[in-house]
């Protein structure tokens, strides 16, 4: 139902930024929570951010807190996820996905929590 297209990626050097897109389709979007997760070759796919519907609250991984930043523009169907200081262990695919409703803070790590799912966009951080 809902249609997620990530952009915004690209090769860069070490502590470099990119800011990373979502673009949803449809006037609803502003409903759904929204949550970035990233894969790297080899490893499982893991957490990185997530906002609520309303944009009031946020959540990080341990890993990239104070790094990177979600926001969200509902007006633009758009979600955000500004990467800076970035690190070669940054290098991964970044999916963004939604879900519909409002959570609490241990609901947004999970990966079954997201019913939608991007096609992803690829983050390169070299040395």
């Amino acid at each position: 139902q809902v249609q997620l297209v990530e952009s915004g990626g690209g090769l860069v050097q070490a502590g470099g930024s990119l800011r990373l897109s979502c673009a949803a389709s449809g006037h609803t979007f502003s409903s759904y929570a929204v949550g970035w997760f990233r894969q790297a070759p080899g490893k499982e796919r893991e957490f990185v951010a997530a906002i609520s519907w309303s944009g009031g609250s946020t959540y990080y991984a341990d890993s990239v807190k104070g790094r990177f930043t979600v926001s969200r523009d509902n007006a633009k169907n758009t979600v955000y996820l500004q990467v800076n200081s970035l690190k070669p262990d940054d290098t991964a695919v970044y999916y963004c996905s939604a879900v519909l409703g409002t959570y609490s803070a241990s609901f947004y790590p999970r990966i079954p929590s997201y019913d939608y799912w991007g096609q992803g966009t690829q983050v390169t951080v070299s040395s």
